[in-house]
């Protein structure tokens, strides 16, 4: 079919349909890698899931040694997670410095700490005072994390000359109706 430009038309049409060619070739191959790239970033984002203790990075897989238990690094639904395994019979290999406040940034869940005046609560007009358990990295619905009572101090072995939580320095005076002011 010859239009009134004649030749121009036709090579014109060829050239926008060997562009139309190109860019729907060169579109699935670009979706193509981009989708492989997603799909790596994703697998290795997951693999190298970091758990933090005391604000110290540890690769998946590896295992660190405190209160007299290993914890191993692991994931739980696609976030770093302390598993904790087999006591050990061995000094600390990470600092401790306790559950001295929100454990965002600094641990990830599993991990585990001797409690600190941060976790004194009230029952009634008691004063019950942190340093009475050994808390643990929790983390709620939403991910958040917050430390949560998960054994009596007696279950922490402190490494010889390692600090120790000492007493509150709040009383029963501040617990009205159960809560702490």
């Amino acid at each position: 079919m010859r239009t009134a430009n004649g030749p121009k038309t036709t090579t014109r049409m060829k050239a926008l349909t060997l562009l139309s060619i190109a860019a729907v070739v060169g579109g699935v191959a670009f979706g193509a890698g981009t989708a492989a790239a997603a799909d790596a970033r994703t697998t290795s984002a997951n693999a190298g899931a970091q758990c933090l203790w005391a604000a110290t990075a540890h690769p998946q897989g590896s295992t660190v040694t405190a209160g007299g238990q290993t914890f191993q690094c692991t994931t739980d639904r696609g976030a770093p997670y302390w598993r904790q395994g087999p006591a050990a019979n061995r000094p600390s290999t990470v600092p401790n410095p306790g559950s001295y406040t929100n454990p965002t940034g600094l641990f990830s869940a599993g991990a585990r700490q001797p409690g600190t005046e941060y976790n004194d609560y009230c029952v009634g007009g008691q004063l019950i005072e942190g340093n009475e358990d050994i808390y643990q990295a929790v983390a709620d619905r939403s991910g958040k994390l917050y430390w949560k009572a998960a054994a009596p101090i007696s279950q922490w072995v402190f490494d010889s000359g390692a600090a120790r939580p000492g007493p509150s320095s709040r009383s029963a005076s501040l617990c009205i109706d159960g809560n702490l002011t």
